[in-house]
């Protein structure tokens, strides 16, 4: 039982944590445009050949 003493809080620690790291993550714009990288596979880049040669 004396273990419990130290699992709870540091449970409670690491949640809150990880709701600081998602309330960040919301706040810098991580979410913002989510079907942008999906669509950016579709897209022909080719300026990025054109600058190898």
């Amino acid at each position: 039982m004396d273990i419990l003493v130290w699992l709870i809080p540091l449970a409670l620690f690491l949640g809150g944590l990880g709701l600081l790291g998602f309330l960040w993550a919301m706040r810098s714009g991580q979410y913002e445009d989510l079907d942008g990288a999906a669509a950016r596979i579709l897209f022909d880049d080719d300026d990025v050949r054109k600058d190898r040669r």
